[in-house]
């Protein structure tokens, strides 16, 4: 029987729709790049929107729900292959479940459609995805990416109740601290294995004998803690206790970090962003837990830490790896490249420590924002053509 992607798309449709890496990676890219300004015309009080939720709760899902899934299913249906030895999810597949992607940004930000007809399709993917993911673990006998499924469910039930929570006009923080705690973890799994990987590859080509440590019961203990915050956040996010566990958490992935020797990584942008997101990480632990605790920044702050910092550092870091080793190009980062990173790095600086300073929130975010967001229509515009057209190893 004919391959259907073969026979239905024309050359550049077939490439796009071969990896879920393509259409997830630029999609993510231009929404980041569009959705964040578009927030700040909001906030600034320039531009009024009618979205089915009030604009607030919006932003907060668009980059909770929709930006970072997004970029989580480019990675995790790129990697199904590298962990089954299973085909990739390509062709009509990921076509149809990249439009119920849009679908969900498009049903959000449309004050025509019913909120609950909205809160359906953009839940849809979720449960599209977690169904995906759990066929390739079922399928391929690869029980040990489990907590990778469960992980990807529970953000889906997040996901649900926040929209529960938002149509009861209720508050939407505890759906928000459920996705967050979950993504703390999966960056604490995914990125503590990617991270010393990609270094100790880095280090084999380049000559050099320091190679980071393997992994042992101290990493496992470091990935426990953050665990055991996210579900005290959860649970008792104001708690004293909840505090000295992110405190405790933050120290021990600042020592697991270092163990890695990402210092020794400078001369390739490409593996020391990985280290300078998993820094954000155990960053936003301690601001985290100082913010509980009544001293430094607020609790606000730590969370784009950890999301416009750790989120924002890493997804570059993979999606320009990815998009750069799976073409058949170099995994170097050109300047172009480096910009990016510099951006996102300043962009989380402004947002996170900002505020601190006398200038006007409103020109602080407004600066975070653009930073932040450029990196990511660079990505688009430098990276896009790399996406829709095929590999160089296929040429």
């Amino acid at each position: 029987m004919p391959n259907m992607l073969s026979v239905t798309f024309p050359p550049q449709g077939k490439a796009f729709f071969s990896y879920g890496f393509r259409p997830f990676f630029l999609g993510a890219s231009l929404f980041a790049g569009f959705a964040v300004p578009v927030w700040i015309l909001v906030f600034a009080g320039f531009v009024e929107m009618d979205f089915p939720y009030p604009s607030r709760e919006w932003h907060v899902h668009e980059m909770v729900f929709g930006f970072l899934p997004c970029v989580i299913t480019g990675f995790i249906l790129t990697a199904i292959p590298n962990w089954t030895d299973r085909p990739p999810v390509s062709g009509w597949p990921l076509m149809l479940l990249f439009i119920l992607w849009v679908a969900g940004r498009l049903s959000l930000a449309c004050p025509w459609v019913p909120g609950v007809a909205a809160a359906i399709i953009d839940s849809s993917f979720f449960l599209a995805v977690a169904g995906v993911v759990w066929r390739e673990i079922i399928a391929g006998q690869v029980w040990d990416r489990s907590p990778i499924g469960i992980l990807i469910s529970l953000y889906g039930i997040a996901n649900i109740l926040f929209h529960v929570l938002a149509l009861g006009n209720q508050e939407t923080n505890l759906a928000t601290r459920m996705a967050l705690g979950l993504l703390m973890v999966l960056l604490a799994l995914i990125g503590g294995r990617i991270t010393p990987g990609f270094t100790e590859d880095f280090l084999a080509e380049a000559n050099i004998a320091k190679p980071p440590a393997a992994f042992s019961p101290f990493d496992g203990i470091s990935i426990l803690l953050i665990a055991a915050g996210a579900v005290a956040w959860i649970i008792q996010p104001q708690h004293v206790a909840t505090g000295w566990i992110f405190i405790v958490a933050g120290l021990a992935n600042i020592i697991r970090l270092s163990r890695w020797h990402g210092w020794v990584t400078w001369r390739e942008p490409l593996v020391l962003i990985l280290h300078v997101g998993y820094g954000w990480l155990a960053l936003s632990l301690l601001i985290l837990g100082g913010s509980i605790l009544g001293f430094g920044l607020q609790p606000e702050d730590a969370v784009h830490a950890l999301t416009t910092g750790a989120v924002g550092s890493m997804t570059l870091a993979v999606m320009t790896r990815a998009t750069l080793g799976h073409t058949g190009r170099p995994k170097k980062a050109n300047q172009v490249t480096i910009v990016m990173y510099l951006l996102v790095t300043l962009g989380t600086l402004l947002r996170v420590f900002g505020p601190l300073t006398e200038i006007s929130t409103t020109l602080i975010l407004s600066l975070a924002g653009i930073a932040w967001s450029g990196a990511y229509l660079l990505f688009a515009t430098v990276y896009g053509p790399f996406l829709l057209q095929p590999s160089l190893d296929d040429e």
